[in-house]
C-alpha cells in the first residue's frame, strides 16, 4: 500500500481528490465533475484502486493523525502531559491538558473536518468503482470492501469523539436541499453506531484475509480488522456477546514475543497488527505528517517539538505494577539509549517522551515511517476478557487477561471475582495501549474519567467532558439544523 500511495501523483488533478476548495465546513460537496475522458483513463485495477489509495493517504494527513489528534485524544488524558516548553502552548494543546477546551478549540475542528474528508473520498471511491467495468470485478468488490472498512474507522473516531454526527452515506448532490440537511444534521450516537456497523458487517462479506496481502499491499484493510473493529464498537455500547463473537473471529494472529519489537519498523504489520495507519520515511515519501516529529525529544541534544509527554501518573502505574517491560518501551527517558543506540542526554527539555512514536530513521523529518498501531491482537484478548467477565464468565476469562500479562513478564493477575476482575481489565488496557489513542476514550466508556482526572490534577465535569463539543464553525453552517453538545 505505501508504493500504491505514490500513484495519488497521477490522479492529483482528479476532483475526487481536492478536498481544499470548498467553503462548506465538512467539505463534501461533490468537487468538479469527473469526465467520461478522465473517468476513461482509470477504468483499469490500477485506477480502481487510486480511488481507494486517495482514502488511506488523507490518514497521512496533519489534521487526522498528527498534532491536532494528540493533543484530542492523549493530552487530555491522564496518561499525558503537553509537554513541549512552558511557553509554547502548540496552539492550544495547553487548553486541551488543562481539560479548559470550548467550542472554538482549533483541534477540535481538524479533527472533525479531516474524519469527513475520510468519509467524503470513501464515498467518492463508492461511486466510482462501478462504473470501472474493465477493472476485474473481485478487485472493485474488494476495494468497495476497504472504503467501507475506513469510513466505517472514521466515523468511530467522530463518534467517540463528539456523540452524534451527521451520516453520509453517498455523496451529496450540488444544490440539492435534501443532501444539504443530510450533511449539517447530526444523527443521534445510535444512529451513527448502527452506520458503522452495517458497513463493517458489508466489509466482512467481501475483505480477504490479512494473508491475502504482500508487498505492496502490506497493511490494507483485511476480514479481521472488521471484525476486530466491529467487536471494538460493540465494546463501546456494551454489547458483550457480540464482542465475545466477533473477537473469536479474529484469526490468524499472534502476540509479538517482545512487546517493544512491536513498535519498531521490523514490527511493523506483523503477527500481532491487526490495523495500522502506513507511514515510509524519506524525501517526498508518504509519511505520516509530522506524527514522530511533535512527538520526539526537544531541546539540546534533542529531534522534536516535546509535546505529549508521558505523565508522571502513567510513569507511577507503571512502577506500581512492576512493569518494567511495557513501561521501557513505551517511555523514552532522559539519560537512557534507545534501542538503536540513540543517546537521550540529560539535556533534553522533558523527562519523559513517547517512544512509540519514535522513528529511529527520520526522527527530526517533517514525515517519518513510523506507523500508528491502531488495532492489536492483545487488544483483541482484553476485550474478550472483559465481555466474557461481564456476561459472568469470569473463571472462563481471566486467562485471556494473564497472556498479555505474561508476555510482559508480570505474574498471572489475582483477581478472582468479578469486580476484582473487571479492574485488572481496565489497568491492563492501560499499560498496554498507553499512547495508542484509546486512554481517555476508555476511562469515558468505563466510567473511570471523573476519578482517573482528578487524580492526574484534572478536573472532569460528569455530563459535560463525556463528549468533545462540536466545532462552532460547523454548528454555525448548520443553522438551526443541528445543535451543540451540552454543556458548550
Amino acid at each position: 500500500m505505501k508504493r500504491n500511495i505514490i500513484l495519488l501523483s497521477a490522479i492529483m488533478s482528479l476532483a475526487v481528490l481536492n478536498q481544499s476548495c470548498s467553503d462548506d465546513f465538512l467539505d463534501v460537496k461533490p468537487t468538479e465533475f469527473v469526465s467520461t475522458t478522465d473517468l476513461a483513463l482509470l477504468n483499469n485495477n490500477a485506477g480502481a484502486e487510486s480511488f481507494v489509495t486517495a482514502t488511506y493517504a488523507k490518514f497521512l494527513d496533519f489534521n487526522i493523525s498528527s498534532f491536532p489528534w494528540i493533543g484530542v485524544s492523549s493530552i487530555t488524558s491522564d496518561d499525558a502531559d503537553k509537554g513541549s516548553s512552558p511557553g509554547d502552548t502548540g496552539l492550544d494543546k495547553d487548553i486541551l491538558d488543562a481539560l479548559n477546551f470550548t467550542a472554538t478549540t482549533p483541534s477540535f475542528r481538524d479533527v472533525f473536518e479531516g474524519n469527513f474528508q475520510v468519509i467524503n473520498r470513501a464515498n467518492q471511491a463508492l461511486v466510482y468503482l462501478p462504473q470501472l467495468t474493465n477493472a476485474d470485478p473481485a478487485l472493485r468488490e474488494r476495494l468497495a470492501g476497504e472504503a467501507k472498512f475506513l469510513r466505517a474507522f472514521s466515523y468511530f473516531t467522530l463518534v467517540r469523539s463528539f456523540g452524534g454526527v451527521p451520516v453520509l452515506d453517498h455523496v451529496p448532490v450540488a444544490g440539492n436541499d435534501a443532501d444539504r440537511i443530510m450533511t449539517l444534521t447530526k444523527k443521534s450516537k445510535e444512529e451513527v453506531y448502527t452506520f458503522i456497523e452495517k458497513d463493517l458487517k458489508d466489509a466482512i462479506m467481501v475483505l480477504p484475509d490479512k494473508s491475502a496481502y504482500s508487498g505492496a499491499n502490506a497493511g490494507r484493510a483485511s476480514k479481521g480488522a472488521a471484525y476486530a473493529l466491529l467487536a471494538k464498537v460493540s465494546l463501546y455500547q456494551k454489547k458483550w456477546q457480540q464482542v465475545v463473537d466477533n473477537c473469536n473471529l479474529v484469526v490468524g494472529y499472534s502476540l509479538t514475543p517482545n512487546f517493544q519489537d512491536i513498535y519498531k519498523i521490523s514490527g511493523e504489520n506483523n503477527q500481532e497488527s491487526i490495523f495500522e495507519i502506513q507511514g515510509k520515511g524519506g524525501f517526498n515519501q508518504p509519511g505520516i505528517q509530522q506524527y514522530s516529529q511533535t512527538q520526539g525529544a526537544r531541546g539540546n541534544g534533542g529531534w522534536g517539538w516535546g509535546f505529549n509527554t508521558p505523565s508522571q501518573n502513567l510513569v507511577d502505574a507503571y512502577n506500581a505494577a512492576g512493569d518494567t517491560v511495557r513501561r521501557n518501551a513505551t517511555i523514552i527517558f532522559r539519560n537512557s539509549t534507545l534501542y538503536d543506540g540513540r543517546v537521550v542526554p540529560s539535556t533534553v527539555d522533558n523527562p519523559y517522551y513517547n517512544y512509540k512514536a519514535y522513528s529511529s530513521a527520520f526522527s527530526g523529518d517533517d514525515d517519518s515511517d513510523a506507523n500508528i498501531r491502531y488495532l492489536r491482537y492483545a487488544e483483541v484478548l482484553l476485550m474478550k476478557a472483559e465481555a466474557m467477565n461481564e456476561l459472568g464468565q469470569t473463571g472462563a476469562a481471566i486467562p485471556f487477561l494473564n497472556q498479555v500479562r505474561t508476555r510482559a513478564a508480570l505474574a498471572d493477575t489475582p483477581a478472582v471475582s468479578q469486580a476484582d476482575v473487571r479492574v485488572a481489565i481496565w489497568k491492563e488496557r492501560r499499560l498496554e495501549l498507553a499512547f495508542e489513542h484509546d486512554r481517555w476514550f476508555d476511562i469515558v466508556r468505563t466510567g473511570q474519567a471523573a476519578a482517573a482526572m482528578a487524580a492526574d490534577g484534572k478536573t472532569f465535569i460528569v455530563g459535560k467532558h463525556e463528549v468533545f463539543p462540536l466545532p462552532s464553525s460547523f454548528i454555525t453552517e448548520a443553522k438551526g439544523l443541528s445543535a451543540q453538545n451540552p454543556g458548550y
